[in-house]
């Protein structure tokens, strides 16, 4: 199961079903068109910034950009539907 969190034109924005256990710190996957094993993965902060882990998808950098800069502004969105979906919410910092 992949819980899809919102589509930000051609990008998926959607974490895994089963992020690790013990279970990883709060982060997102990026793919273009579906959920991939080769998604971009970002941490997300305490105070809801972007931490970006890889680009693995192979974003272009300027549109990388402005999905980094719109995940920061649902970043309360996406911490309550990690918080639903896994019951607790660690953060990388």
């Amino acid at each position: 199961m992949v819980p899809q969190l919102f589509k930000i034109g051609p990008y998926v924005v959607f974490f895994w079903s089963n992020e690790g256990v013990p279970l990883e710190c709060i982060h997102v996957h990026i793919a273009k068109g579906r959920p991939s094993a080769n998604a971009t993965k970002v941490w997300l902060t305490r105070s809801g910034h972007c931490i970006l882990e890889n680009n693995d998808s192979g974003i272009p950098r300027n549109v990388l950009g402005n999905l980094l800069a719109i995940i920061e502004t649902q970043s309360l969105l996406i911490g309550r539907k990690w918080l639903d979906y896994f019951g607790k919410i660690d953060y990388i910092c």
